[in-house]
């Protein structure tokens, strides 16, 4: 099958051309019309399986010319990243069509955003608190919006945007058509999901949690952290010039220290991705590492579920995931298109029972490596690492109520003053010794 097989309009097929794209993936060609009669749809796919194109492609060929300045197609999306590459793929696709399409997401000024929307919009992408900010203010109306895309769902909800999607659901009008999409779909998305569409037609293009066959997928039993710089740089010096690889922590202060830790070795060619940093500085770090000027990145899970980053060769998780879905998402990076990847995972003790959650839920155990024998484990801790003993026969022993004494100090004397009435008579009589009398005129 060809893009060409799929009912779509000239002007889309023209741009498909110019991009290069020929032929459709499992979620685009399955669910194209699904989605095309109408119903509520369930899309369920892998990271990097195209899920962007594949919701994209049916809204865009039900889109019609509106006089009205309000959006039809309102996309919801957890990251501001996401924002922005939905929108530049909405640009790629609509080169020979009249769309005005915009992206608002938090962190910015809305005031900026606000006029935009108040120009006119077709299609709006945004994360649900601006959304919702921009709503609520009067700056956008959606009670003309046909088709409500949610991308990512399970990390919207997972994000904490739970409250404001129910707000937004209550500006929106009754007839609309929801297209959801996940690369997981949980019970509580499900429940979640029971609420607000009817009859949904669920189309999965891979089951869930299932791995690509084309990534290379190993361990290594690291003791401590050190022992995991040692082995990354290992891995990092005799891989070629030419890959890009992604390495993931679990969390911001860490990313920064294992940044910190490596960056004398690879300098320029290092890069690093949290929330904590700027908007700009995140968009730049993404679009350095896109164009090959970084080839290493540091990241958080942040970048593992919908920034579009091609071409990754090697994803390395330096700490294993805390759930077995996000190890699905991290190593979905590579491995994409018609190329191999590979993934590695650093394992500790305590990582054991999620490196077997993994595995059950993949049906596919991750192969054990042996430790290059030019590498010698470190012993030492950093502080984060030490166990937090009790020192023995030192039990801290708590006061009882009763010796705890009064829950208030004695005011100082100064303090002391209370309000009283003025009694000039006593006054005088305290000053002079004897009552001063007026004078007699």
């Amino acid at each position: 099958m060809t893009f060409r097989d799929l009912n779509l309009k000239k002007p889309i097929w023209n741009a498909l051309d110019d991009l290069g794209y020929e032929t459709p993936t499992t979620i685009q060609a399955s669910g194209f019309n699904v989605m095309m009669s109408g119903a509520d749809t369930i899309g369920i796919a892998q990271t990097g399986t195209g899920k962007t194109l594949a919701y994209l492609l049916p809204c865009l060929c039900m889109w019609k010319f509106s006089k009205e300045p309000h959006p039809q197609i309102l996309i919801l999306v957890p990251t501001r990243e996401l924002v922005a590459q939905v929108v530049s793929e909405v640009e790629r696709l609509t080169t020979y069509m009249n769309v005005a399409v915009g992206g608002v997401y938090g962190g910015t000024n809305m005031n900026t955003q606000a006029a935009m929307v108040l120009q006119g919009l077709d299609i709006l992408v945004g994360t649900p608190g601006r959304v919702l900010d921009l709503a609520k203010s009067g700056s956008l109306q959606l009670k003309h919006i046909k088709k409500v895309v949610i991308d990512e769902v399970d990390e919207t909800l997972s994000l904490g945007f739970r409250p404001q999607l129910f707000h937004i659901f209550e500006f929106l009008p009754t007839r609309k058509q929801f297209m959801v999409f996940s690369a997981t779909l949980s019970e509580e998305v499900s429940v979640f999901l029971e609420d607000y569409l009817i009859k949904p037609v669920r189309v999965e293009a891979a089951r869930a949690g299932s791995t690509l066959d084309k990534i290379d997928q190993s361990g290594y039993h690291v003791p401590n952290f050190l022992s995991k710089i040692m082995l990354l740089q290992h891995i990092l010096d005799n891989t070629p010039l030419e890959a890009k690889v992604l390495v993931f922590v679990s969390s911001r202060a860490l990313a920064d220290l294992v940044f910190e830790k490596i960056e004398p070795s690879y300098g320029d060619a290092l890069g690093i991705i949290h929330s904590n940093k700027a908007q700009n500085f995140r968009f730049e770090a993404v679009q350095a590492f896109q164009a090959g000027t970084t080839r290493i990145l540091i990241a958080t899970d942040l970048i593992a579920r919908g920034i579009d980053v091609t071409d990754v060769s090697h994803v390395i998780n330096f700490d294993i995931p805390e759930t077995t879905e996000n190890y699905i998402h991290r190593i979905g990076r590579t491995g994409r298109a018609d190329k191999n990847g590979i993934a590695i995972t650093f394992i500790t003790e305590k990582d054991l029972d999620i490196l077997n959650a993994i595995q059950e839920l993949m049906q596919k155990e991750v192969p054990i490596m042996e430790v290059p024998a030019e590498l010698e484990w470190t012993t030492e801790l950093l502080e984060f690492e030490k166990p937090k003993l009790a020192i023995p026969g030192k039990v801290l022993k708590l006061a009882s109520r009763d010796d705890r004494g009064a829950s208030f100090h004695e005011k100082k004397a100064k303090n002391k003053k209370v309000n009283v009435r003025y009694d000039h008579k006593k006054a005088m009589q305290e000053k002079y010794g004897k009552p001063k009398k007026k004078r007699q005129k």
